[in-house]
């Protein structure tokens, strides 16, 4: 479900709230009860206004990115066989199933 952010004038208030998009809220008390708030000293009726935020978008990283970011992408070849696209140095380009010297270097990548 999306998350929406409405806007009390008379509190001052922001609260975020996760509905369907097909429903609408248009008071204060409706926003607390879905947003399970308590309501406080404002009144039930208090209208509110939802606030348009930007969309949060996701941009695909490409193998390098993730390399260069400390993770290990495996894409899976065969049974038991997967290429490691982000290897790095001397790690080997497959890794099978029951080769511990085909695994990634993960020792090297993990830091406290």
């Amino acid at each position: 479900m999306p998350v929406y952010i409405y806007h009390c004038e008379e509190n001052g208030q922001t609260v975020e709230v996760r509905h369907g998009i097909d429903h609408e809220l248009s008071t204060w008390g409706e926003v607390c009860y879905a947003a399970q708030v308590p309501l406080g000293e404002t009144d039930f009726l208090s209208p509110v206004r939802k606030v348009l935020t930007p969309p949060g978008i996701a941009v695909p990283k490409s193998n390098a990115d993730i390399r260069n970011m400390g993770f290990t992408k495996l894409v899976k070849r065969d049974d038991g066989v997967y290429e490691n696209v982000t290897r790095s140095g001397d790690e080997a380009r497959y890794m099978r199933r029951g080769e511990t010297g085909t695994l990634p270097h993960l020792d090297k990548k993990i830091g406290d």
